[in-house]
C-alpha cells in the first residue's frame, strides 16, 4: 500500500479527533456571538418593537395556530379578555376600541364582541349601518363605523376625535376599506387614485392623534372568486394587490401601524370563507388574537405572551449577583498574578542563593506549593469566569427581548418524528459494558439519557395537552425519583458514609445552578420544582440512613437480625409520608414554616405547586430506596447472581417475569390511554407508578446479553442529565419554558438545531464547573467546610431578610 493510500485511510480518524467537547464549546461560542451581532443589526435596521412584528409577519404551524414573526401570542379567552379591561381600566386608562370601514371591517368587530360576549343580546343589525357594543361593567366600548370609501366622510371622523378632550378619545382604531370602492366603481383607476388621495389626507389627522390613540390600517385579503357571487366578481386579486401597494405607500411615513399580518393570516387558511370575499371563523379568530395581544399583553405580562409585551425590570438583586461574578474574577485574577509573581521571585532566589541541597528542597517544596496555589486559584477563577459567562448568555436569552421567541405547537408528527429520530440515534452507538450488576453506571446512565431527551422533545412540542403522553413522562420523572433513592441508599448502605461532608457535597453539586439563576433570573427555588424535590428527598434519605441504629452493609452481614431495623425504618418513612398526604393542613403547618418557607412558596406565596410535585411522586423515592434494599437482600443471601454475563433467572422463571413485565408496562400505557382526564389520572400516579418502573428493571436486566451493552450516546447525555433540565428553561425553551427560543427567524429546523447545539454545550460545561466548583465549596478539611457554610449563610440571610425568609 502506498503512502497516499496511507494517508487517506488516516484522514477519518484525524477528523474525528478533533470531534469533542472541548471543539464543540469553541463552535457554540462562535455562534453565539454570530447570532448577538446579527440580531443587534436586525433590531438597529427593523427596531426592536415587537409589535411591528406581531402586525407585519407570522405563517401558520400545528393544527392552524397563527405564529407571529419572532414574538409569542397568549390565547385569550373570555375571561383572560376581560381581565385585561378591568386592569386597564384600574390602571386609569381608555377601553375604547373603534372599527372603521367595510363589510370585512364590520366581521372582525362583531367577532370581538363575540369574544367578549357569546351571547350577546341584539344580534340582528342593519348592514350599512353604524354598530356600538357597551359594557358597563368593564367600562368598554367597542363601535363599528360604516365608512366603506376612504373619503372626506372618514376624514370628518377622524376630524370629530380631535375636538373630544384627550380621555375621551378612542384608545384603538382599526380601519380597513377597498373592496366597496373597487365594486362600485367596476375596478376604474381613476378610483385608485382616489383611494390614494383619501388616505393622503387622513395623515394629518392621525398624526395629531398617536400620542393617545393607536391606529392601524388593515390590508385587503385575496378572495376567491370561484365562490363569489356574479355582482362581487369585479373584485379580483390583481386589484386588492394595487390597493393594497397603494396604502404602503401613501401611509409609510405616517403614524398609521400598517397590519399586513392581516392579510397572510387569510392566505394562510382561507378555505372556509363562505362567500369568497369575507374570511372565515378560523381566520377572523385569529386576527381578533392578534389584537387582543396587541392591546393586552404589555399590562398583563403573561409569560406566554411576548409580543407587544416589554421585558420585567431588573432587580437590585439581579444587578449584584450578575455583577459579583464579574468582580470576584477580578479579585481572584489579582491573586493569581500575585502568586505567580511570588513563585518567580522564588525561583530567582532559588538559583541564586541557595546552594545547600537541604535548603534546595525546602526551596522547591514551597515553589511547589505556590505552583499548585497558584493552579487552583487558576481553575476556581476560570470556572468563575465560564459560569458567570455562562449566567450572562441567560440573562440575554430570557430576561430581555434582544432574542426572538416563538410559541410551541404540537402535532403528533412533530412529536414522534424526533422521537424515533433520536432513539435510532441511541440504537446505533450500542457498546459492551465491563459491568455485568443491575442498575450498575452505564445502564444508569443511559436510563437517565434517554428519559432526558424524551422529556426535552415533550417540553419543545407542548405535548403535555395529550393526556397519554403527559402520564407516561410523569412515569419518566417517577423514575428520576426511583433511581435517586435507589442510588443514594445503595452508597450509604455500601459506603456507610453519612458524613456532613457528603451531605454538603451531594446538596452543593445539585444546587448551585438553580441558586445562582434564581439568583440571575429573577426566580423563586420552587420555579424550579425538579431540584427541590431530588434535594427534599436527599435530605429524606440522609437522614433514614443516618438516624440510629444505623445499618451497613457490613453490619447486616455480621448481624442478619440489623435487616429489621431497616425494614422498620422503611414502616416509618411511608407512614409519615402518608400521614403528610392524608393531612394538607399538617402540611403546610410544616412547610410554610419560616425559615425554609421561602423554599417551597411560588412568587405569589403559595404553596400549591410544591404541594402538587410533592404528593404526585410521593412514594417513588421510597420505593427505589426499598428495591435497593430487597436486591441487596437477595445478593447477601445469594438469591440472586449478576457478577457474569449469565441470564439472572432460570429459563421458565425468566419467561415468567418478562411476561409480568410486559403486562406492567403495557397495563400502565393502557391505563393512562383509558383515565378520562388528569386529575383522575394523577390520584392514582403515585400508587402504581412503580410498576412500569420495576416491569423496565427487570426487562432491561433478566437477560445478560442485554444488561451488559448499553447505549453510549444515551450514556451521555445522562451523565448531564440534571443540567439539561434545568438549562431548557432558558437557553432553549423561552419566556419560562412557556415558548421557544429563536436565533435563526423563519427556519424552525434550522433553529431548533442550532439552540440544541449550544444548549448542550452550555450544559455540559456547567457540569464541569459544578464538579470543579464542589471539591473548593466543599473541602475534605472540616475546618474550611465550617468556613464556607458560614460564609454561606452569612450571605443568605440579608437574602432570606429580603425575601421574608426570616
Amino acid at each position: 500500500m502506498s503512502d497516499q493510500e496511507m494517508s487517506r485511510q488516516n484522514v477519518p480518524s484525524e477528523v474525528l479527533q478533533h470531534i469533542n467537547a472541548k471543539n464543540a464549546k469553541v463552535i457554540a461560542v462562535t455562534l453565539v456571538v454570530g447570532f448577538i451581532l446579527y440580531h443587534a443589526i436586525i433590531h438597529l435596521v427593523y427596531g426592536i418593537d415587537s409589535c411591528k412584528w406581531l402586525l407585519s409577519d407570522g405563517r401558520f404551524q400545528g393544527y392552524h395556530v397563527w405564529q407571529p414573526y419572532g414574538c409569542m401570542m397568549h390565547t385569550y379567552n373570555e375571561m383572560d379578555s376581560r381581565m385585561c379591561f378591568r386592569y386597564i381600566d384600574y390602571l386609569g386608562g381608555r377601553n375604547h376600541i373603534v372599527f372603521v370601514g367595510d363589510s370585512r371591517t364590520r366581521e372582525l368587530y362583531l367577532t370581538l364582541v363575540r369574544h367578549l360576549n357569546p351571547n350577546p343580546k341584539d344580534n340582528e343589525y342593519n348592514r350599512h349601518s353604524n354598530l356600538k357594543y357597551t359594557d358597563d361593567h368593564l367600562k368598554l366600548t367597542v363601535e363599528f363605523l360604516w365608512q366603506p370609501v376612504v373619503n372626506q366622510s372618514m376624514l370628518d371622523v377622524c376630524d370629530s376625535w380631535l375636538k373630544l378632550p384627550l380621555d375621551q378619545r378612542p384608545s384603538l382604531v382599526v380601519m380597513g376599506s377597498a373592496t366597496w370602492s373597487i365594486k362600485t366603481s367596476n375596478g376604474s383607476l381613476e378610483a385608485l387614485e382616489a383611494y390614494r388621495d383619501g388616505l393622503l389626507r387622513l395623515i394629518h389627522p392621525i398624526n395629531r392623534m398617536q400620542s393617545k390613540t393607536k391606529v392601524l390600517f388593515m390590508l385587503q385579503d385575496p378572495v376567491l372568486p370561484d365562490r363569489m357571487k356574479k355582482e362581487r366578481q369585479l373584485i379580483t386579486n390583481e386589484l386588492i394587490d394595487l390597493y393594497n401597494k397603494v396604502a404602503m405607500d401613501a401611509l409609510k411615513d405616517s403614524a398609521v401601524h400598517i397590519w399586513s399580518s392581516s392579510r397572510l393570516v387569510s392566505q394562510g387558511y382561507n378555505l372556509d370563507s363562505e362567500d369568497g370575499l369575507h374570511i372565515g371563523k378560523i381566520a377572523l379568530n385569529s386576527d381578533t388574537q392578534i389584537l387582543l395581544n396587541l392591546y393586552c399583553n404589555d399590562p398583563m405580562n403573561y409569560n406566554d405572551g411576548t409580543c407587544c409585551s416589554r421585558a420585567e425590570p431588573i432587580t437590585t438583586l439581579q444587578i449584584i449577583s450578575l455583577s459579583s461574578l464579574g468582580i470576584l474574577y477580578d479579585f481572584i485574577a489579582r491573586k493569581i498574578v500575585f502568586f505567580s509573581v511570588l513563585v518567580a521571585f522564588l525561583m530567582i532566589l532559588h538559583k541564586r542563593k541557595l546552594k545547600k541541597n537541604v535548603r534546595r528542597s525546602q526551596t522547591v517544596n514551597c515553589i511547589n506549593n505556590s505552583s499548585v496555589e497558584t493552579k487552583s486559584w487558576y481553575e476556581l477563577t476560570t470556572s468563575l469566569a465560564r459560569l458567570g459567562i455562562i449566567m450572562g448568555y441567560f440573562f440575554l436569552c430570557d430576561r430581555t427581548n434582544f432574542f426572538m421567541k416563538e410559541n410551541k405547537y404540537y402535532t403528533h408528527l412533530n412529536f414522534f418524528l424526533p422521537f424515533a429520530y433520536v432513539f435510532a440515534l441511541g440504537l446505533f452507538f450500542t457498546e459492551e459494558t465491563q459491568l455485568t450488576k443491575v442498575l450498575h453506571r452505564d445502564q444508569t446512565n443511559e436510563w437517565k439519557g434517554w428519559m432526558q431527551l424524551v422529556i426535552l422533545i415533550y417540553h419543545m412540542t407542548g405535548a403535555s395537552q395529550v393526556l397519554p403522553i403527559y402520564m407516561n413522562i410523569r412515569v419518566l420523572v417517577s423514575a428520576y425519583l426511583f433511581l435517586s433513592g435507589y442510588g443514594h441508599f445503595s452508597y450509604f448502605w455500601h459506603k456507610s458514609d453519612t458524613s456532613v461532608l457528603r451531605l454538603f457535597q451531594v446538596l452543593f453539586r445539585v444546587n448551585l445552578l438553580v441558586v445562582v439563576l434564581c439568583l440571575c433570573m429573577n426566580r423563586p427555588y420552587q420555579f424550579y420544582y425538579f431540584v427541590p424535590l431530588i434535594s427534599f428527598w436527599f435530605l429524606v434519605i440522609y437522614t433514614t440512613m443516618a438516624f440510629i441504629p444505623r445499618v451497613t452493609s457490613a453490619s447486616a452481614e455480621a448481624n442478619p437480625l440489623q435487616n429489621l431495623y431497616v425494614v422498620l425504618k422503611f414502616v416509618v418513612l411511608f407512614s409519615i409520608v402518608t400521614i403528610l398526604f392524608i393531612s394538607e393542613v399538617f402540611f403546610e403547618k410544616i412547610f410554610v414554616t419560616r425559615p425554609w418557607k421561602a423554599f417551597f412558596v411560588t412568587e405569589d406565596d403559595s404553596i400549591r405547586e410544591w404541594w402538587f410535585r410533592w404528593k404526585i411522586d410521593r412514594y417513588s423515592t421510597a420505593s427505589g430506596m426499598l428495591f435497593a434494599f430487597a436486591y441487596h437482600l437477595l445478593k447477601q443471601y445469594r438469591i440472586l447472581e449478576d457478577s457474569n454475563h449469565s441470564n439472572l433467572f432460570s429459563r421458565n422463571l425468566a419467561f415468567m417475569a418478562t411476561f409480568l413485565s410486559l403486562v406492567g408496562v403495557l397495563g400502565y400505557s393502557v391505563f393512562a390511554k383509558l383515565c378520562r382526564n388528569k386529575t383522575e389520572c394523577n390520584e392514582v400516579h403515585p400508587y402504581v407508578s412503580f410498576v412500569p418502573i420495576v416491569s423496565y428493571i427487570i426487562l432491561r436486566n433478566i437477560s445478560g446479553l442485554l444488561r451488559t451493552r448499553y447505549s453510549t450516546f444515551f450514556a451521555w447525555f445522562g451523565k448531564i442529565s440534571l443540567e439539561l433540565f434545568i438549562c431548557q428553561y432558558h437557553i432553549w425553551l423561552a419566556a419560562d419554558t412557556h415558548g421557544m427560543l429563536v436565533l435563526v427567524p423563519s427556519y424552525p429546523v434550522l433553529n431548533i438545531m442550532v439552540t440544541s447545539f449550544i444548549f448542550i454545550c452550555a450544559a455540559h460545561d456547567i457540569h464541569e464547573v459544578t464538579l470543579k466548583l464542589v471539591k473548593y465549596a466543599t473541602p475534605s478539611d472540616w475546618r474550611y467546610l465550617v468556613r464556607n457554610m458560614t460564609i454561606f449563610f452569612l450571605i443568605l440571610i440579608p437574602i432570606g431578610i429580603h425575601d421574608g425568609m426570616f
